[in-house]
């Protein structure tokens, strides 16, 4: 990748330092530690986002099974209280007007 100034007029054969004679340490390493360490922080960020919303996806699944078990038995009461009113409307006409 070349960058604007870097390695302007330097001699042929000290391409390495990217216009740093004698440095011993280039421009361009720099930069890709200080990439390298800004990515690597970006995938620690990442890392420990994605283990939060594993841990939420975990909480969430077991509230929706408690919700499942409770819509389970509240169905089961709905269907119990509507059998008994089904039988008190068929039994109604014989509790109070009797059997002819």
């Amino acid at each position: 990748m070349r960058r604007a100034g870097l390695g302007e007029g330097v001699p042929p054969g000290n391409y390495g330092n990217y216009g740093y004679p004698n440095s011993g340490y280039s421009a361009c390493e720099e930069e890709n530690e200080r990439l390298t360490e800004s990515l690597r922080n970006k995938v620690t960020a990442i890392k420990s986002l994605s283990i939060e919303i594993g841990h939420e996806v975990k909480h969430q699944n077991k509230l929706l099974a408690e919700m499942d078990s409770q819509f389970d038995s509240t169905t089961g009461f709905l269907d119990l209280t509507f059998f008994y009113f089904e039988m008190l409307r068929k039994l109604k006409p014989i509790l109070f007007y009797g059997l002819k």
